[in-house]
């Protein structure tokens, strides 16, 4: 199975013209024609779904609320995070200067390429399909969604976690900086002493790593 049928088949939408595919995940860096435009269209086709669904599931929730909740699931972050489920990175195509730097370092380059494939979809099958494939792809990002907790950082929902149970707060410690100075990655330990539990995140920034490690060990403490 080639990488874009192996792809269709984690977005569940075969496309007509996979001309349309393979340039949704063509960075400028490659060459043209690249996804820019398509990712201008797949921003819009994103924010009216979510938009719509989070109108339809919250409907005591004041505008203000909406927007951030609106905001908090098409963040840079969370949308790198979904392609990396689907597996974006290894089907990107990339110039050598990216390539060099790692398929999966750029949060932005992914959280692009995603948009330009929900537009890909768009042009491809209409609204509808690119509707069912954004709802696929989030799954239970919208399913599960807490309106009480979305929006706030990881680092502050532990912290309030902690808080809240009159426990000790989480203790950071850097544990690695690699590379060069112009594109260093930290390695941050998070701990939560008292109940042995402790993960480790990994970012471009230390604070990044240590919003990843927070995330990280809060998904250990619900399994």
């Amino acid at each position: 199975m080639t990488r874009t049928a192996s792809l269709e088949s984690r977005l569940g939408y075969q496309f007509r013209r996979v001309a349309l595919l393979q340039q949704a995940l063509t960075h400028r860096s490659y060459g043209a024609p690249h996804n820019e435009r398509l990712e201008f269209l797949g921003d819009g086709v994103l924010g009216c779904v979510i938009a719509e669904q989070l109108h339809g599931r919250f409907a005591d929730l004041a505008e203000g609320d909406l927007t951030r909740l609106r905001a908090n699931l098409v963040r840079e972050e969370a949308l790198a995070g979904l392609a990396r489920t689907l597996g974006l990175p290894e089907a990107l195509r990339l110039g050598d200067a990216e390539l060099s730097a790692g398929r999966d370092r750029r949060p932005s380059i992914l959280a692009d390429a995603l948009e330009a494939v929900f537009g890909a979809v768009f042009l491809d099958g209409g609204y509808e399909a690119a509707r069912a494939v954004i709802l696929r792809t989030y799954g239970a990002a919208l399913s599960d969604l807490d309106p009480r907790a979305a929006g706030k950082d990881p680092k502050t929902r532990l912290q309030e976690l902690m808080q809240g149970q009159r426990r000790p707060l989480p203790e950071y410690h850097l544990l690695t900086v690699r590379g060069a100075a112009h594109e260093q990655t930290f390695e941050v330990e998070c701990v939560l002493a008292d109940k042995g539990l402790r993960a480790v995140g990994s970012g471009t920034s230390r604070q990044r790593a240590e919003q990843r490690a927070a995330e990280a060990l809060l998904a250990d403490m619900v399994k």
